[in-house]
């Protein structure tokens, strides 16, 4: 709140006002740093996570001659979509199928499949299923084939330990609003030597790479948040994954489709479906009760058309349609797990007795 209401400097500005948010931005950048394991030279700060992603292809894309890009059939579309434009540049782009459970088959992994000075970029955790992918795996076989990896992390960060050193990629891509933290402010991470060219040009803000005038308040929120999400790590799966479960328990009784639920997902989403039920219906009549879900992706879900994620596992487009994803955290409960699961259950009951009733008529 100060740097909303007090602390009006800028950043770059050489007097006082200016050398405290310097400071305090400084700050930030640390703790955001510890939570993935990097020094905090590698931070740099963008709008979101949408903007980091499009970082990495575009700056990469300005550095390098056109090769190969590789993603998965799962991506968001702020990766999906700047992976498909750069086919316009004359790069060449080629899809990872997954599993029915969601998961990216490591067969599909070789030296062979990818280039020299090729993007790759799979996500850490998928943002509908919670379906956690094989990162580590894929970016030790993409550093032998001299390409560059890049993860988006979003969906990940503060539900499991994400460790950049660890999962070898070039780049990350993270976001505050997913950790507690204000919207409109994440990250890209980078390699010391990853050679991206500046994603927006100007007064050279954020090492060169990303210019503009700075906004304090929302980096120094993603700073504190990022220092809760490190401190309540080891305990936040303990917390939340006995309530998914429970959710998930109770689905199962009246039929749902849990997807993804024989792989290791986030402890804290849920995307599941019930037959004969629309998941945007589902969505408006839970919202009627004081559950907020989303059909599908949260970003997305005024979308009424089948998930791309889903109709990569080969979910049939019925099912598709009726998704709805719930996402948890530490501030849920076993007792709201338990009315959701019966309020899933009355609404389901009402709206195929109303299916019903119109039929006969």
């Amino acid at each position: 709140m100060p740097f909303l209401t007090e602390e009006f400097g800028n950043a770059s500005s050489r007097h006082e006002y200016g050398s405290r948010a310097r400071i305090a931005i400084n700050a930030a950048r640390e703790r955001i740093a510890a939570l993935v394991s990097v020094d905090p030279v590698q931070v740099i700060f963008t709008s979101g996570g949408t903007e980091a992603n499009n970082m990495f292809f575009g700056g990469m894309a300005a550095y390098l001659r056109p090769s190969q890009v590789v993603i998965s059939g799962i991506e968001h579309p702020c990766v999906s979509v700047p992976a498909s434009k750069l086919v316009r540049q004359g790069w060449s782009l080629d899809n990872l199928n997954v599993t029915e459970d969601g998961e990216i088959r490591l067969t599909e992994i070789s030296v062979d499949r990818f280039h020299l000075n090729g993007l790759v970029s799979v996500m850490l955790a998928n943002n509908e299923t919670g379906v956690i992918q094989p990162v580590r795996e894929i970016a030790r076989v993409v550093r032998k084939s001299g390409g560059w990896m890049h993860s988006d992390a979003v969906q990940a960060l503060g539900k499991i330990k994400v460790d950049f050193e660890e999962l070898g990629v070039h780049a990350l891509s993270i976001s505050a609003h997913k950790i507690n933290g204000p919207k409109g402010i994440g990250a890209l991470i980078i390699d010391k030597k990853l050679p991206i060219e500046p994603f927006i040009n100007g007064g050279g803000h954020e090492r060169g790479y990303r210019s503009g005038t700075e906004s304090v308040a929302s980096i120094v929120g993603f700073g504190v948040a990022a220092e809760e999400a490190q401190r309540n790590l080891d305990r936040y799966q303990s917390q939340v994954s006995p309530i998914r479960d429970k959710i998930e328990s109770d689905l199962a009784l009246i039929g749902a489709t849990i997807f993804g639920k024989n792989v290791e997902r986030l402890p804290n989403t849920t995307c599941f479906s019930i037959p004969d039920i629309h998941g945007e219906t589902l969505v408006m009549e839970l919202n009627k009760g004081g559950f907020a879900v989303a059909s599908g992706a949260a970003c997305s879900s005024h979308n009424a058309k089948a998930s791309a994620t889903l109709s990569a596992m080969n979910v049939s487009e019925s099912l598709s349609l009726g998704a709805v994803r719930v996402s948890l955290g530490p501030h849920n409960s076993l007792d709201e797990a338990s009315r959701f699961g019966i309020a899933v259950s009355q609404i389901t009951d009402d709206l195929k007795n109303m299916a019903a009733v119109a039929i006969s008529a």
